[in-house]
């Protein structure tokens, strides 16, 4: 029997996928957990494939799992295009996305080009900017829709995904507990940086800034030559730094939401903002996992 593939089983794949989290990806569809659930299940039926191994405290992606993710973008991707062919419409206006520096070294480019190529008369206006200077735009109505991170525990926008935040530097830098941690951190009123600097005060830990970029390109060059560390989310750390080690004494930062918040423009703009939504949400696994760094086996650490 030739397998179907349900949209709506794919879209729910892809948000499990994203979030490794069935209650995260409930959440994020507004639909109950038993439904995202039943839905996995299905999909796996249909594939034939187990598409995640999981127990009572993980998720995970198997192989087919990470096979499928293409899959199910492609088909999505082709099942919209088909919906507003054969529907007659076509979206027009102008859309100013935010997205925070946090993205500038991942694959959303090929979202943004994907997204224009399939509607070419959206006037696409890019920012990008710290997360906190991108929630004040948005507030003051001059942005229509805004990729960027929440601190852990807020409500506001629709969450894609949780990461942990580390602490990160070259693979050769070594910190002297005697004297005031480096770092390496955007200015305010970056979400990462008042992190940092709070858990630091919190456990009694000196501090000095080491370098400040409003650009994540300059705070990376700046770790890379050994001037200090970052806080930065786990599941994008930049090529060519690591975490630091438990061992360095670098308190723990906690996590950190990434999530979309929208505007509160109405007509063609809207229906622009809804459809880069759509196509981000889909893509989002491009976004974070796999996008840099080397894992944990990195030697940053102190004497």
């Amino acid at each position: 029997m030739d397998a179907t593939y349900d949209p709506a089983q794919l879209r729910t794949f892809l948000a499990v996928a994203q979030t490794l989290s069935f209650t995260q990806a409930a959440r994020r569809l507004g639909i109950r957990q038993s439904t995202v659930s039943q839905h996995v299940r299905r999909l796996e039926e249909a594939a034939g494939r187990q598409l995640f191994a999981r127990d009572t405290h993980r998720v995970d992606l198997t192989d087919d799992g990470e096979a499928m993710l293409g899959f199910a973008r492609s088909i999505l991707s082709a099942h919209e295009r088909a919906a507003a062919f054969f529907a007659g419409t076509r979206l027009r206006g102008r859309l100013r996305f935010g997205a925070s520096e946090d993205f500038v070294l991942t694959r959303l480019p090929e979202i943004l080009e994907s997204f224009r190529r399939d509607h070419p008369e959206v006037e696409l206006q890019l920012t990008v900017e710290l997360s906190g200077t991108l929630h004040r735009q948005l507030a003051a109505g001059r942005l229509d829709l805004v990729l960027a991170k929440r601190r852990t525990g807020d409500t506001h926008g629709e969450l894609m995904w949780q990461d942990a935040l580390d602490w990160i530097g070259a693979p050769q830098l070594r910190l002297d507990p005697e004297r005031p941690v480096p770092l390496v951190v955007f200015p305010p009123p970056a979400i990462t940086r008042a992190r940092a600097l709070e858990v630091l005060e919190e456990h009694g830990r000196a501090w000095r800034i080491a370098c400040t970029s409003t650009s994540l390109s300059g705070l990376v060059a700046a770790a890379r030559a050994g001037l200090g560390v970052m806080a930065h989310s786990r599941g994008m750390i930049p090529p060519g730094l690591v975490p630091v080690p438990a061992r360095a004494g670098l308190p723990d930062l906690g996590g950190v939401d990434f999530v979309l918040l929208y505007g509160n423009r109405r007509g063609a703009a809207q229906e622009a903002a809804d459809a880069l939504a759509s196509a981000i949400l889909a893509g989002g696994d491009r976004l974070h996992r796999g996008t840099g760094g080397t894992g944990g086996t990195g030697s940053a650490e102190g004497p």
